[in-house]
């Protein structure tokens, strides 16, 4: 079957040898003015029947056309209904592996949704780019204590007040069970019951759209869960082995057949842009996405986001563990267009600076200035050298990718849980050296991203949950508990013994927030508030390549340098460690513009953060006095004559 697609209305159209003319997307139940049209993928089988449940319940055989799909339009069948379909004259019957619903979760049957109905106000909403934006990483099942689509929205004025952005949301695709992280979806096209239904989705995005906030969701495309995973049924070449992942069987991007596969997933990224508004994605562990088409996938479900915003500005953002600069090359230089990536190697250095700690994957970062100086200005710390942790080569060079493209972070869902208990960075470091890094997260050219909960210092934690089978339960828990071994402080009986069990309802409830505590009386708010205020401004809204120049200072400070040209210029000075003493200052990146004298703008020691005050920073005799564990920020000023 030829599948063409042009761009026009700002979506993405789909035409095909399909006899009832256009559809939005090949696949799934869509409401027509004629009736409901039906279309799935299922080379498995000789037959597919089309069965509609309720109280008078019906069955409709679908006509077989190419390449094993099945197609038919039902007049009676209209939103709200529900089906599933019966393979091969079977006894059982499944869901819709396109199904917009499953009000009863992925065993229990599809819903036919109209996403026509519902009433959008954000026609003037323009999308967002890369540039200049703070993200906000969010989990809607932990948000807030409802857990719904309906509470979080309750809290979108306070994000934008704070001077957040763009909200990435945590994987939505429905899976078995009351709870979870979302990364083991099953219904790729379906947003999970437990927050709502689709249209609670559509106007938690709408509103925030109103609030001038963009929403990107994270979707996991390199595997789906165990169970409630029906694709084999409807077709073995969904799946291949000539590739390994690690969380379960990688999809057949390049093999016989794919040609359906990746348009399954080609159609997903189109459906969130085209029917939620969606302001993009994050592309969950990209390095699992395996493809040796001459377009890789990735690249393809990034053009595809594209075009089904038209005119709409949208954001692509990976996370891709060998940090691989080819996602952020464009296609012209045989890259795959994203717009960014995660940069783990500024998580581990800060890390390693806040805790002392340097175990399993932190073993290779020093928690050094240079290492931040390094990180501001480059992105990537390892571009190629050789990486002791794995024994082999890591990274890419992308000395030519400007800051904006590397996402930065102090925490995330994953590295909070990898703590063992859970525990937030701020609750496993000092007050002061919280405060400090968190300032140069904030103000550095890079994109920022802050885990929800961040900007008050959050008493809840972050653990893994996943309310699975018992059985299954029991084979996370000890693989849980396997994985973080790597941690040899985590390996311990004792340790083991604190590991929380993710299939109990309680770890859940544990880790849902209370946004009562995001208030301005809140000293971790407050700081969180000034410095994205401070953002906004010149320079530090500036993101340009090469803007920003740094030195080390001592073995535990440094000082970043905003490049304008004169008066515009700023310091940033950082001192992980305790006071330092500088004289002489032999560093030309500490001189003042000409006729100017540096005099302290801002201190992350201030009292409104719980800061104990800042003394002078300059000697009589010219001697620099920096605070231990203290940011400070100098702006130039006319030197005051005698």
């Amino acid at each position: 079957m030829d599948l063409k697609y042009q761009a026009k209305d700002n979506v993405v159209k789909t035409s095909t040898s399909h006899t009832r003319g256009t559809r939005r997307l090949p696949i799934g139940a869509e409401v027509t003015a004629n009736g409901t049209d039906f279309r799935v993928w299922a080379p498995n089988a000789g037959g597919v029947d089309l069965v509609i449940e309720g109280s008078a319940p019906s069955s409709h055989p679908l006509e077989a056309e190419a390449e094993g799909y099945f197609s038919g339009l039902v007049k009676s069948a209209r939103a709200g209904m529900r089906y599933r379909y019966r393979l091969n004259r079977g006894d059982v019957l499944l869901p819709d592996l396109a199904s917009r619903y499953q009000p009863d979760g992925p065993h229990g049957s599809s819903m036919i949704v109209d996403p026509q109905e519902f009433p959008w106000t954000d026609a003037s909403w323009g999308g967002v780019s890369l540039k200049g934006q703070v993200i906000y990483e969010m989990h809607i099942g932990t948000f807030t204590r409802e857990g719904t689509w309906e509470a979080a929205a309750t809290q979108l004025s306070g994000l934008a007040d704070l001077g957040v952005s763009v909200l990435e949301v945590m994987p939505v695709a429905d899976f078995p069970g009351t709870f979870g992280w979302g990364y083991d979806g099953v219904d790729l096209f379906s947003p999970t019951r437990l927050y709502g239904d689709p249209d609670d989705m559509r106007r938690f995005i709408d509103r925030a759209h109103q609030f001038g906030l963009g929403v990107i969701l994270d979707v996991v495309y390199n595997h789906v869960g165990s169970a409630g995973n029906y694709f084999s049924k409807y077709a073995d070449a969904y799946f291949t082995d000539r590739y390994k992942c690690d969380w379960g069987q990688p999809f057949n991007f390049d093999g016989p057949h794919a040609t359906s596969v990746r348009e399954f997933f080609l159609s997903n990224a189109q459906y969130w842009i085209q029917e939620f508004h969606l302001d993009g994605l994050r592309l969950d562990a990209t390095q699992q996405i395996f493809d040796n088409s001459p377009e890789h996938i990735l690249a393809a479900i990034t053009q595809r986001v594209r075009d089904t915003a038209g005119s709409r500005k949208t954001i692509v953002i990976g996370e891709n563990e060998p940090q691989d600069v080819r996602l952020l090359r464009g296609p012209e230089r045989g890259g795959y267009g994203l717009d960014a990536l995660w940069n783990d190697d500024f998580h581990h250095s800060a890390h390693v600076a806040l805790t002392g700690r340097r175990e399993a994957y932190y073993s290779d970062h020093l928690g050094s200035p240079q290492e931040f100086i390094s990180a501001t200005k480059w992105g990537f710390l390892f571009q190629g050298q050789h990486y002791s942790w794995q024994k082999q080569g890591r990274g890419t060079p992308v000395l030519d990718i400007a800051p904006a493209h590397f996402v930065n972070f102090l925490d995330n869902h994953d590295q909070i849980a990898n703590s063992g208990r859970g525990d937030r960075i701020h609750a496993l470091t000092s007050p002061g050296l919280y405060r400090t890094l968190t300032t140069l997260l904030l103000l550095a050219p890079n994109t920022p991203m802050l885990f929800m909960g961040q900007e008050y210092a959050a008493s809840q934690p972050f653990l893994y949950f996943a309310d699975n089978e018992p059985g299954l339960a029991a084979s996370v828990l000890d693989g849980r508990i396997d994985s973080l071994s790597q941690f040899p402080s985590l390996a311990t009986s004792a340790m083991k013994n604190e590991m929380a069990d993710p299939s109990d309802q309680l770890t859940f409830e544990r880790c849902q927030l209370d946004p009562s505590e995001r208030s301005a009386e809140n000293a971790t708010y407050r700081l969180h508030r000034d410095l994205l205020r401070m953002r906004r401004v010149p320079p530090f809204n500036a993101q340009e390549h090469r803007a920003v120049d740094g030195a080390v200072l001592s073995p535990d400070a440094f000082v970043l340098r905003w490049l304008t040209g004169g008066l515009s210029d700023r310091l940033l000075i950082v001192n992980l460690g305790r006071d330092l003493t500088m004289v002489p200052a032999p560093e030309p990146l500490l001189g003042p513009p000409e006729g100017q004298q540096w005099g302290i703008h801002w201190s992350s020691e201030n009292p409104d953060y719980q800061g104990v005050g800042i003394s002078p920073l300059f000697r009589e005799d010219g001697a620099w006095q920096i605070p231990g564990q203290t940011a400070i920020v100098l702006i130039p000023s006319a030197i005051a004559r005698a």
